[in-house]
């Protein structure tokens, strides 16, 4: 018989696997659905599909797999044989009358052709690459030219993306592979996962920036080729080492094939610069906000490329912080959207959590003791039997992280006379925090600007923007540059 497993222990991974996960008594099984069109049948493409399913499967922690196929589809049968799937049962009239469902399960590591640590290496990484040029008219090289095209790549973290921008600053191209269904599950961004997975799709992502910005250019005659390039940008620094070193290599490999300069690029300093896809005329001096699941810090932007930190974190940043009491409440990861959620209709005042580090002068952020804080009070709700109230405690919990945000970010302009101000990271799409500096500081006479929710989250655009200028003024790195995961701004 088979086991019932309760919805509630079935999660889907992603939009982009076709199958689900289901914990069911302490074990991980991976369900496929596969389906092959009739006039694409026999190309290979279900054996690829299943191999490179099994793989993120097995990197999600499952140990088998299971699938049912039709009774007497005696090709399909041969395949899962061969992949290491036996019958382990059947399903009476699982596809319609007399046709029966023959139910079939595998323990992962699939027993794949080529490698059983590996996916099959699929046929873009089989085919020659990059494509060379297509055929061009005079008038589309000379536009080509014109616009001098940088293509920028971030890596930094678990966002895979390539942005390409022109001489304008106009983006032309701006895509983004993004790893969270395969970090959900951890809790938090697994770096070896991270580096795996940018190796795995930066070719494909590269592929579809290069044909978004063709089209951007109504060119009927193919993507864009590296040689049509101006420079290659990448972001050097700071993230996690393993992921850095799959797109700095990656660019100076891609960049010196094409014969094109490389131009290195800090991850901090293209989120400042994401404000600017917003507001065009930003211009220094200003403060900046920095707040993200790696960094918070409060900088004085004196001139483009000269910055002071007034002040940093000395424990979490914002955006660890929400993962964390998310994670202490159960609530999974990322924290940021879930926290904000519940924030809407919470009271910010039910709670009265702790403000660290708040006094005038102090541009220095601590968010430990506001996260012990809020774990201790569930810890004694929980043990004299009350039930918490979810959105009232998360609203009290961004409360308590947004105010230190906003006093030192008024005091900072007050101690520096400026009147322009701006935010950046991924914490900076919290609608409660946008609208709380663009009103609390608005009504002091200062311009609040906040990149798009688009550019909030690692993305390469802000860093195409960043190169793009760094190119202009001639700002080249050389090919022996590493990466930096400790760089500062």
């Amino acid at each position: 018989e088979e086991a019932a497993v309760e919805l509630s222990d079935v999660e889907v991974i992603s939009e982009d696997i076709p199958g689900w996960l289901v914990a069911n008594e302490g074990s991980l099984t991976v369900a496929l659905d596969i389906t092959v069109s009739d006039e694409l049948r026999r190309e290979g493409i279900a054996r690829k599909l299943l191999s490179h399913v099994s793989y993120d499967a097995q990197m999600l922690g499952c140990t088998t797999a299971s699938l049912e196929v039709e009774d007497g589809n005696e090709a399909a049968i041969a395949l899962y044989a061969a992949l290491g799937f036996t019958e382990a049962g059947r399903r009476r009239g699982y596809y319609g009358a007399g046709k029966d469902a023959i139910v079939m399960t595998a323990p992962l590591p699939l027993v794949l052709p080529l490698d059983n640590a590996s996916p099959e290496p699929t046929a873009a990484e089989q085919r020659a690459w990059p494509l060379p040029a297509p055929e061009r008219t005079a008038e589309e090289r000379a536009e080509i030219e014109r616009r001098r095209l940088v293509l920028a790549i971030e890596s930094s973290c678990d966002e895979t993306a390539v942005a390409i921008i022109d001489a304008d600053g106009k983006m032309l191209a701006n895509q983004v592979s993004t790893q969270i269904d395969f970090h959900a599950r951890f809790g938090g961004v697994v770096p070896e996962i991270a580096s795996r997975k940018h190796v795995e799709v930066i070719v494909s992502v590269v592929d579809a920036a290069l044909e978004d910005a063709a089209a951007s250019l109504g060119l009927e005659g193919g993507a864009i080729a590296p040689s049509e390039l101006a420079a290659v940008g990448v972001t050097q620094g700071p993230g996690l080492v393993g992921a850095l070193v799959v797109g700095v290599a990656f660019a100076k490999g891609f960049a010196y094939a094409a014969g094109k300069p490389l131009v290195c690029v800090n991850h901090l300093e293209g989120h400042l610069f994401a404000n600017l896809l917003a507001q065009p005329d930003l211009k220094p001096p200003f403060i900046f906000t920095l707040v993200s699941g790696g960094h918070t810090m409060l900088v004085h932007v004196k001139a483009w490329g000269d910055y002071e930190v007034l002040g940093e974190t000395l424990d979490d940043a914002v955006g660890e912080a929400f993962d964390k009491v998310a994670k202490a409440l159960g609530l999974g990861y990322p924290g940021g959207p879930i926290i904000s959620k519940l924030a809407e209709t919470g009271n910010p005042k039910a709670i009265d959590f702790p403000r660290a580090l708040n006094s005038r002068g102090d541009y220095r952020f601590s968010l430990s003791g506001l996260k012990t804080a809020v774990t201790l009070y569930i810890e004694q709700e929980t043990k004299a039997g009350r039930t918490i109230h979810l959105p009232d405690l998360a609203a009290s919990f961004e409360a308590a992280v947004f105010d230190v945000q906003y006093k030192k970010a008024k005091n900072a302009l007050h101690a520096t006379g400026c009147k322009e101000y701006c935010i950046g990271g991924g914490v900076s799409a919290n609608p409660h925090l946008r609208e709380m500096m663009i009103k609390k500081l608005g009504r002091q006479g200062i311009r609040v600007t906040v990149p798009p929710l688009s550019a909030c989250t690692d993305n390469a655009a802000m860093i195409a923007e960043v190169a793009r200028r760094k190119f202009d003024r001639g700002e080249i790195s050389p090919f022996d540059v590493d990466a930096d995961p400790s760089m500062t701004l």
